[in-house]
């Protein structure tokens, strides 16, 4: 069986060997088409800009800036390219089949630690307070009460001989940052831990049928697991990162961003004052969400409501990473990952 180190190896190779193939792919691609893709436009006079369907747990700020039309406003119109996988959304930005995507930043700067020519450009989702709704808290994790009856927070997963099993969507994003800072905290060992990849909606039958131990799901999967029956054992405030526990980012290629900055600065306030409406609206923003995804919602995530740049969120994902041998120490800084915050304004229009 392969150590840890070298399972560590063999998938940051493997992501690395992705996003390489995509910045070739990209290169390949003339730098007419960059500048050009975001100088078209609609018969309503809108700047296209494509993505994918945006039907996981991020989609609140999409479906509310098109159905109350924020893109518009603007003189945006998102385009959706149809479903693409977590571990192949970065590569298609790199490529061109889409123009911007949203991650957390260990996603960002495992691929720019490989060369990925991407910045995010405007702040995505982000813990809530202590005092707000624990609802709206960035991930929830659950065990099933059948099976481990005795298990109410991390801490007791000790208590369980071997591997656990986690469910994760994919490596390197905000389940296994969340859940090894917590089980850190915990007395968890990392090692502990085994990483099962499948969907936030899948997860919750996982529990269920006993395939996993623990399931870290977000929040319109929260409601799901509580008809299940299944209890929480933790949030990602018990990660100790405050809002950085949720942070998120909006990230083009350095290209477009180049090429197309009113672009990005439309983009930056309308997907801002749709997340404003949806921190403040938050029943309706639940509603849009569940008809959107198609699955039982209880809440949205927690979003940021201006546009200002900030890197100090950002330094425990890299670090996190390092520790975990996924990129080498010093590879990234946090200020790689995003764009300048001269670049849009502080303040929405």
């Amino acid at each position: 069986m392969a150590s840890k180190a070298n399972v560590k190896k063999i998938v940051t190779g493997i992501i690395a060997v992705a996003v390489v193939a995509a910045i070739g792919y990209g290169a390949s691609l003339s730098s007419k088409q960059v500048g050009d893709e975001a100088a078209k436009v609609s018969g309503e006079g809108l700047i296209p800009i494509k993505t994918w369907s945006q039907t996981a747990c991020s989609s609140t700020p999409w479906v509310v800036a098109d159905q109350k039309g924020f893109f518009k406003e603007e003189g945006l119109q998102i385009v959706y390219t149809g479903d693409t996988q977590p571990n192949q959304r970065i590569p298609s930005v790199l490529n061109g089949n889409n123009d911007v995507g949203d991650v957390h930043p260990n996603g960002l700067a495992v691929a720019i630690a490989a060369g990925a020519n991407i910045k995010g450009v405007v702040k995505a989702g982000i813990d809530p307070l202590p005092e707000q709704d624990p609802k709206l808290r960035h991930m929830n994790w659950y065990v099933n009460p059948q099976e481990h009856p005795d298990i109410k927070s991390f801490a007791d997963l000790n208590k369980i001989a071997g591997k656990i099993k986690f469910s994760i969507i994919t490596n390197n994003q905000c389940s296994d940052f969340l859940a090894n800072t917590i089980a850190d905290r915990q007395g968890v060992g990392r090692d502990k831990i085994e990483w099962v990849t499948m969907p936030d909606i899948q997860a919750v039958q996982a529990l269920k049928k006993g395939l996993v131990t623990v399931s870290g799901v977000h929040p319109p999967f929260y409601k799901s697991m509580e008809d299940a029956g299944m209890v929480k054992i933790a949030d990602s405030l018990d990660a100790g990162l405050g809002q950085g526990g949720g942070i998120g980012y909006y990230y083009f290629t350095t290209d477009y961003i180049q090429k197309n900055p009113e672009t990005i600065a439309k983009f930056s306030q309308a997907i801002i004052k749709a997340q404003k409406w949806a921190n403040e609206n938050p029943e309706e923003a639940r509603k849009l969400t569940e008809d959107w995804i198609k699955v039982p919602v209880n809440a949205t995530h927690y979003y940021a409501a201006d546009t200002a740049i900030s890197a100090d969120l950002i330094t425990p994902w890299i670090e996190d990473l390092e520790k975990a041998g996924v990129i080498p120490k010093g590879k990234v800084t946090a200020s790689d990952l995003v764009i300048s915050e001269n670049v849009n304004s502080s303040k929405t229009r």
